[in-house]
């Protein structure tokens, strides 16, 4: 029947629900393993990103159930939760790759603000202290420090920001074209019949 065939549409939805779910896998474990070995001491980040792996895995799991089983409520939450991941991650990746330097300025210099213990992994990784500024009467975990010869971390930062918003908003898009294509499988899977079910069941 070729890839318009019922099978067709159901190896696709689960191969790209394991996909899912492998990405899902790797992003709890690289969380879980930064903060094991005290690469990331921010709670909220580790917390944030397991939260998002969690999540995905989760709704994959229910759209490899879905599709596994020709579940039509299962497929239909599926997919209106995958519509609605794409359109949020469609729009962040847009936005990381059109933000300008200035923009790039702002928001580098709120996140610095708000967070003591990024502050002070960034501090610890770039070997740099203070923002726009180095504070000699302050703080600073920098190697540099005792030696009064650190730099301030903004053009640091700078350097790496524009090549990790980049990557991310690449990556970003290509998964979001991954979703709308899941939404696509799943309203398509959900219409066919299985020509292994009893035709009278079929609605």
């Amino acid at each position: 029947m070729g890839c318009a065939g019922f099978s067709c549409s159901k190896h696709s939805l689960c191969a790209l629900n394991i996909l899912y779910v492998m990405v899902s896998l790797l992003m709890i474990g690289i969380a879980a393993w930064g903060k094991w070995f005290g690469l990331v001491s921010s709670f909220q980040v580790v917390g944030g990103v397991i939260g998002v792996g969690v999540f995905l895995f989760f709704v994959a799991l229910a759209g490899l159930i879905g599709a596994m089983k020709h579940h039509q409520v299962l497929l239909f939450f599926y997919m209106i939760i995958l519509f609605m991941v794409f359109i949020v991650q469609f729009s962040v990746s847009s936005a990381c790759l059109a933000i300008n330097r200035e923009q790039q300025n702002q928001l580098l210099e709120v996140g610095w603000n708000n967070s003591q213990t990024t502050q002070k992994d960034v501090e610890k990784s770039l070997n740099c202290c203070g923002f726009k500024q180095v504070e000699v009467n302050g703080t600073c975990d920098a190697a540099c420090f005792p030696n009064h010869s650190c730099s301030p971390c903004a053009d640091k930062i700078q350097e790496h920001a524009g090549e990790i918003l980049r990557f991310v908003g690449g990556i970003g898009l290509f998964f979001s074209f991954t979703e709308i294509l899941g939404v696509w499988l799943t309203y398509r899977y959900r219409n066919q019949k299985d020509p292994r079910a009893n035709p009278s069941a079929f609605l």
